[in-house]
């Protein structure tokens, strides 16, 4: 720590998954100079790279693209905005095609390349090779820890570690930061969410950004139970059963885990993929290259035979929330921060219902684009502003209030986790519960603000503690605040949909959590 890697740039990306990934191509290609940092490896860390996404990919037909449209407004319940559904849909069009080169589009069954659903270590293995190639530099295992601020308050850039350098600390000042961290499991088993703790939206609020749909975060996704593989696209030919054997029907349909939890909370649950078309079954291994590997490790044959299920939380990952953002370059509140991918809001194109891959990869896809390129014009006009003083502004988790390191983050990180996972709290929300909950969480952000952080062979822990803390406190509040339910956020305590609440929740705060209602169509409007 006593030696300070010191870098400038135009172009600073936090985040090496499919967002990250676009955004640092898009600013390279722009002509801008890039730096890309991840707490990982650029091509192997976060969920795309262990899932086969699929993409919102619709020919420029208008019939066929405003069905599309009216179709995933029939799940947005009122959230989403039609504007940004057609630049999705339109930016993913013209450049998923561009990786070819790189990644080996298939054709279908007529001769066409089939560019919808991609395989996702080849994917982001691709994204790799194509940023090295447009000359940025990447960062592997490099976590950044803090945001630097100039005296306006726009952000200067990041600062972080290199933990395969004995920890040695970076510092990178840049024109503009993208923030692409991807979204918060609070750490479920979730296959490929490990390093996706929430670390964006501490580092953004701590300038001041807000955030947006938070309480859309409780998406909970099957899987064989002892395994950490989500990949839900098989279970839609899945049959059900009791511990009994009693066939307890398409508990299911329309990708609802409730019904599913409640059988759980009674009892084991077995399932068996006997209803898979046998050419299906056959593509399997390329289609999601990692789903059957749980089943062959342990000899059990998903098709004939039956296995227990479970559900995994997976947050604000196949969840809606994120950094709100204020136009059409996804920047931030912050002047000069940027969001991209699962770290920015996807109201806009989600509204209140997510779900895996389809349109949340194109939008990483979109938005990745869309603020590469506007920061490489933001350094353009405005330069590096090298010489400009800054400071840095990280605290929960870096530099305790008190002092000392008395708290301790793996209690912390299980409590955060006994309140945002558990099927009764998580799925079957109430005031009551949510208040519980926000106590329980608030008190353990008092502990990490007074006593956590400040030891240098610790920081990375520390710091991904606080922002699953701060994360899950956000969360809670926007919940209790959406007194309703709507789209993935459910209440038992108010269960219809409220036409009064359709709004967005605008979350700002650290120590005292705010949460104020905002028109639909503010998000691409400036921050109150």
């Amino acid at each position: 720590m006593d030696q300070t890697l010191t870098l400038e740039t135009d172009v600073l990306v936090i985040g090496g998954g499919m967002a990250g990934g676009w955004a640092a191509i898009a600013a390279a290609s722009a002509g801008a100079s890039v730096i890309l940092v991840d707490k990982g490896y650029f091509g192997t860390s976060g969920v795309t790279a262990t899932a086969g996404p699929g993409h919102w990919w619709v020919p420029p037909d208008a019939e066929l693209r405003a069905k599309a449209i009216r179709d995933r407004e029939a799940r947005a319940f009122g959230l989403s905005e039609r504007v940004w559904m057609e630049r999705i849909l339109d930016e993913t069009w013209r450049t998923l095609p561009t990786l070819a080169g790189y990644y080996e589009f298939p054709r279908d069954a007529t001769g066409e390349i089939f560019y919808r659903g991609l395989r996702g270590p080849e994917y982001l293995r691709a994204l790799r090779r194509l940023a090295r190639d447009r000359g940025v530099r990447i960062l592997d295992h490099s976590p950044a820890l803090e945001l630097l601020l100039h005296s306006d308050g726009s952000v200067a850039g990041a600062s972080g570690v290199c933990r395969q350098a004995g920890h040695q600390s970076w510092t990178i000042r840049a024109a503009g930061t993208i923030l692409a961290t991807g979204g918060c499991a609070f750490l479920s088993p979730l296959l490929g969410s490990r390093n996706n703790t929430g670390d964006g939206y501490l580092m953004a609020a701590e300038a001041g950004a807000t955030l947006s749909g938070m309480e859309f975060s409780s998406q909970h996704t099957i899987a064989a139970a002892g395994t950490s593989q989500t990949r839900s696209a098989p279970y839609a030919f899945a049959s059900f059963y009791d511990a009994s054997g009693q066939d307890l029907g398409p508990i299911m349909a329309g990708g609802d885990p409730r019904t599913l939890a409640r059988l759980l909370l009674e009892g084991p649950v077995y399932c068996s993929l006997r209803r898979m078309p046998s050419d299906l079954r056959a593509a399997l291994h390329r289609i999601q290259p990692a789903f059957l590997l749980p089943f062959e490790r342990q000899g059990i044959d998903p098709f004939e035979g039956r296995f227990p299920v479970t559900l995994h939380g997976e947050g604000t990952i196949r969840g809606v929330g994120g950094l709100r953002i204020v136009n059409e370059a996804c920047e931030t509140s912050v002047p000069s921060l940027f969001a991209v991918g699962d770290a920015a809001t996807r109201e806009a194109v989600a509204g209140a219902t997510s779900g895996g891959g389809n349109q949340n990869s194109a939008w990483a896809l979109t938005s990745g684009q869309a603020a590469g390129r506007a920061v490489a014009k933001l350094a353009q006009r405005g330069g590096r502003r090298a010489s400009d003083a800054v400071r840095p502004i990280g605290e929960a988790g870096l530099r305790p209030l008190t002092g000392g390191a008395a708290a301790d983050p793996r209690e912390i990180a299980r409590t955060v986790k006994d309140e945002m996972l558990p099927f009764e709290k998580a799925l079957f929300r109430t005031g009551e519960k949510l208040s519980r909950s926000i106590s329980v969480l608030d008190s353990a952000w008092h502990e990490i603000r007074h006593h956590l952080g400040n030891r240098p062979d610790d920081l990375i822990k520390s710091r991904e503690t606080a922002a699953l803390l701060a994360t899950a406190r956000w969360c809670a509040s926007a919940a209790l605040a959406r007194n309703e339910s709507r789209g993935m956020h459910q209440r038992d305590d108010a269960p219809l949909l409220d036409p009064a609440q359709t709004h967005r929740l605008i979350v700002r705060g650290l120590d005292q959590v705010h949460v104020t209602p905002a028109p639909v169509h503010a998000l691409a409007e400036q921050a109150a």
